[in-house]
């Protein structure tokens, strides 16, 4: 249940970067609203974008944020970006900051009980009388594909999902990152091995939804979660037979700020072409 629904205002300075990094149409011709919602009787924080101007009942799609607490966590800036360009494919957009984040009851679990913070985005729908309930998308980037693939060993009705950058092996990320082994000085628990293991989709894509084509992304060049950690899972997905598909750009970083166009033709064509 939504209990709380503000619509965001960028300031003219703001929107020319915005248009210059996202395009004119993801700003000018979306809202975004800043979401408080109910999440196992938490009240967790999050977004909602949409098309200024609807006609239809449209498909949803659920953004996965990346990052860990309030690190990494989606600001009104960048949510207007990366939700507005969403948005402006023609999708109802849904985004959680994950529980105990942004000001939200609870504690961030990366990856555990904060999963429901994901599914229960589900059901905010069917509080908007302009969408389609019965299509829904998913989509993360880094703990954010992480969150994508647990989702989806609980629910299989997404017809569409991407990951870039995406977390398949937390354990084989704390050998090889740098990244991730600072962050673990901050959070000891994600060194316990049941944690990792729990979170780790390598260890569970026999639950992971076979109706659910996937588009796995990811930059040669990424020393945060390494490139292998979408070429493992493609083998796995082969191996169950799971719809697929894999890019791996070359020179691509963790954030892929070279291939943006590129990338942003492939996501759009992607949820356009299972979506609508």
């Amino acid at each position: 249940m939504i209990i709380d629904r503000k619509i965001v205002e960028i300031q003219e300075m703001q929107k020319k970067i915005l248009k210059s990094a996202w395009g004119e149409s993801a700003i000018d011709e979306t809202i975004l609203e800043k979401i408080t919602y109910l999440s196992d009787s938490l009240k967790v924080k999050g977004y909602l974008a949409y098309p200024r101007k609807i006609n239809e009942k449209l498909p949803c799609v659920i953004w996965c944020r990346g990052g860990f607490g309030n690190a990494g966590k989606l600001d009104d800036f960048g949510a207007k970006g990366i939700l507005g360009q969403l948005a402006s494919w023609g999708f109802v957009v849904f985004e959680t900051q994950y529980r105990g984040n942004d000001g939200g009851e609870g504690k961030d679990e990366f990856g555990g009980s904060d999963l429901n913070d994901v599914l229960n985005l589900i059901p905010l729908a069917d509080e908007l009388d302009f969408t389609d309930t019965s299509i829904w998308g998913i989509e993360g980037w880094s703990r954010g594909g992480m969150m994508t693939y647990l989702t989806l060993t609980k629910n299989h009705n997404f017809k569409a999902a991407i990951s870039t950058g995406g977390i398949s092996n937390i354990q084989c990320n704390l050998d090889e990152s740098g990244f991730m082994k600072k962050m673990v000085n901050l959070h000891q628990e994600i060194a316990d091995e049941k944690f990792c293991n729990s979170r780790t989709i390598l260890n569970f894509v026999d639950k992971y939804s076979k109706s659910t084509p996937t588009l796995l992304i990811h930059g040669l060049a990424d020393t945060r979660v390494p490139p292998h950690h979408s070429l493992d899972l493609s083998y796995k997905f082969i191996e169950y037979n799971i719809n697929h598909r894999l890019v791996m750009l070359e020179d691509g970083d963790h954030f892929l700020k070279n291939h943006k166009n590129e990338i942003d033709e492939l996501r759009r064509n992607w949820l356009k072409k299972y979506l609508i």
